[in-house]
């Protein structure tokens, strides 16, 4: 019993999410590397490549069954996640590299299949059927049909047991496991929390900014930083304040009183005001009672004496 226990030790079960993770890189891959093949024919005729693709991309996936399931009985998504197919019809329990005919079988499975689907489909669409050909054209689509649905219920059982991924691997018999025990991996965590803090610092400032008035907060802040001055008389006092707008500090455009003593640019108290309907004079405070143009007679060259 002590015997058994050890042999089936040196064979670690790979987690389903590990597997299908291998299936989705493998798929990846096949994407990347036709990508960078039709580059090479990027400057040639459009569709020089279309008629024997079928043929130019099982001869791509053969080269990399070669040198990854052929030499080392992995795909390239399990030696990432340093996976491994394992001989599951031996009855040793130590692990079994695959034997010669298991990857050549598992060559034709998945590469003869997928060459034979994409020809059919273009020796069918392109040609006028006759009745042959519909008979021929209507088994296919049959056993395409089950065979997908024989991959849906190998899933289904996938998914309880944990084991043979694909049609091909149960059909087969080859089943995916770690090439060496998993260590314990030791994760810090500081970057993750100072991360986490920084986003959600950010996050909040980005709900509370909206709300924040800094208009408001600027008018305020400028009336606490200049105390009001009693001024003798209107007049006076738009004498003196009348030479610089209140609020953009030149000579005033267009010049505008809200009923204090104060001079503003018609733009600056505008756009102030429609963007905050209780705007107040940063200089005294006063709400806007009327927004009306300067009606003082100081000429221009008394108010520049001053």
């Amino acid at each position: 019993m002590t015997s058994k226990e050890e042999n089936s030790a040196d064979v670690t079960p790979v987690l389903r999410i590990s597997q299908l993770d291998a299936l989705e890189l493998n798929k990846a891959l096949e994407q990347l590397v036709w990508s960078q093949f039709t580059q090479c024919f990027h400057g040639f005729k459009p569709g020089i490549l279309a008629r024997f693709e079928p043929e130019v991309k099982a001869l791509l996936w053969v080269l990399l069954w070669r040198f990854t399931v052929y030499s080392k009985s992995a795909t390239v998504g399990q030696s990432i996640l340093n996976i491994q197919y394992k001989n599951d019809l031996s009855q040793i329990q130590k692990y079994q590299p695959l034997s010669k005919q298991q990857k050549l079988w598992y060559l034709i499975f998945t590469v003869g299949g997928r060459w034979l689907e994409d020809r059919s489909y273009d020796l069918f669409s392109s040609h006028s059927l006759g009745p042959t050909f519909h008979k021929t054209k209507h088994f296919i689509n049959i056993t395409t049909g089950l065979l997908k649905l024989c991959g849906l219920l190998n899933f289904l059982v996938f998914l309880q047991k944990g084991k043979f991924a694909t049609l091909t691997e149960r059909f087969l018999g080859i089943r995916s496991v770690f090439c060496r025990p998993q260590d314990v991996r030791q994760v810090g965590f500081e970057y993750m929390n100072r991360e986490l803090l920084w986003h959600g610092f950010a996050e909040f400032l980005i709900f509370l900014l909206p709300l924040i008035n800094f208009q408001k907060l600027k008018v305020r802040l400028v009336s606490w930083l200049k105390p009001i001055e009693g001024l003798p008389s209107y007049d006076a006092s738009v004498a003196l304040h009348g030479k610089e707008c209140t609020l953009c500090g030149e000579w005033p455009t267009m010049p505008h009183t809200i009923g204090c003593s104060h001079v503003f640019c018609y733009y600056c108290i505008k756009s102030n005001y429609m963007f905050d309907m209780y705007f107040t004079c940063p200089r005294c405070g006063s709400e806007i009672q009327n927004l009306q143009p300067l009606k003082s007679k100081i000429e221009m060259t008394e108010t520049q004496a001053l």
